[in-house]
């Protein structure tokens, strides 16, 4: 996938889906000691920057695989991406997510007229109810598809147009999508600037995937839904290989201090693994001190309990 791949998803989204904004915020900035650039992805229909790979999916999809129905598991953000862009072209949708899922979320996919089964106890098992009761649906998998990975992509074209001058960019990392076409992009339009990776330490199967240069699996136990998966994926992994220049670890209590932050002092309400970027930002400040920082707040679909814990 290269830079061409986002450009033509641009085009595919455009009309549909708005630039979203990149602000700064003093007390942001007095409070991390960089000059910190947020690219506001929750703003999105969805909540979240995954309805751009999502429209662009089914965008370049035929009539006839549009007419069989698409079939995908999430823990929500992508489930959303995709119920709002079958909604939107008329296929029919259908989205495993796993028990007891963000009641929010689950309302949400929910709302948009797809069909929602809960199984399993995590996103793995999710996946494999999926694959095995497709029924001749068209199988998504959230970070296998290059469609998607492109239609992300286009937040780093917005992003870099607005800032090129940015020395280091975080971005959240659960299946890889976002890290992986912000690592493309970066490559071609700001090649001067730091894309790095972050994980929660609760579920680090991407981080572990990275380092080993091959998918491996890890435990799952982050509560940042965004950032709970259990294994690498092959096509993802393979562009972050290619593209990032680091990739780190925060805690799920760093986690929720950053969602503390970016609602105290850039008037953001950021769902956990929405807050990851700036979480590494501030659990590193001597690496970034002075420097131009910019971090994605990938979703805002927040639960009543995770709010609850964040404003207490």
């Amino acid at each position: 996938m290269n830079l061409n791949d986002v450009l033509r998803a641009g085009r595919a989204i455009a009309g549909v889906l708005p630039p979203t904004p990149a602000w700064s915020y003093p007390l942001l900035d007095e409070a991390t000691g960089a000059r910190v650039v947020v690219k506001h992805e929750h703003v999105q229909p969805t909540g979240a920057f995954k309805v751009r790979g999502g429209v662009a999916l089914l965008a370049g999809m035929s009539a006839a695989d549009r007419a069989r129905g698409v079939v995908t598991y999430s823990t929500g953000n992508h489930a959303q991406s995709i119920a709002y862009a079958c909604r939107r072209f008329g296929a029919p949708c259908r989205i495993v997510m796993p028990a007891n899922p963000n009641p929010t979320k689950l309302a949400a996919v929910r709302a948009l007229g797809a069909r929602a089964d809960c199984h399993g106890a995590d996103l793995t098992a999710a996946q494999r109810y999926a694959e095995a009761t497709a029924n001749g649906m068209r199988l998504v998998g959230p970070a296998h598809e290059p469609d998607l990975i492109a239609g992300v992509g286009t937040a780093y074209i917005e992003l870099f147009t607005a800032h090129p001058d940015l020395d280091a960019l975080l971005v959240p990392v659960g299946g890889g999508s976002g890290a992986a076409a912000a690592g493309v992009v970066g490559a071609a339009l700001a090649p001067g600037c730091e894309v790095i990776g972050v994980q929660s330490d609760a579920s680090p199967a991407a981080y572990e995937s990275w380092r080993a240069g091959e998918p491996v699996d890890a435990p799952n136990r982050t509560v940042a839904e965004g950032l709970a998966t259990g294994s690498g994926f092959p096509l993802t992994q393979q562009l972050l290989r290619a593209h990032l220049h680091d990739f780190v670890l925060v805690s799920d209590e760093q986690l929720r201090a950053a969602q503390h932050v970016l609602l105290t002092r850039a008037h953001t309400l950021a769902e956990a693994a929405g807050a990851a970027g700036l979480a590494a930002l501030l659990a590193d400040p001597d690496r970034y001190a002075g420097r131009r920082v910019g971090i994605v707040v990938t979703g805002g679909n927040a639960g009543p309990a995770e709010l609850s814990a964040v404003l207490g």
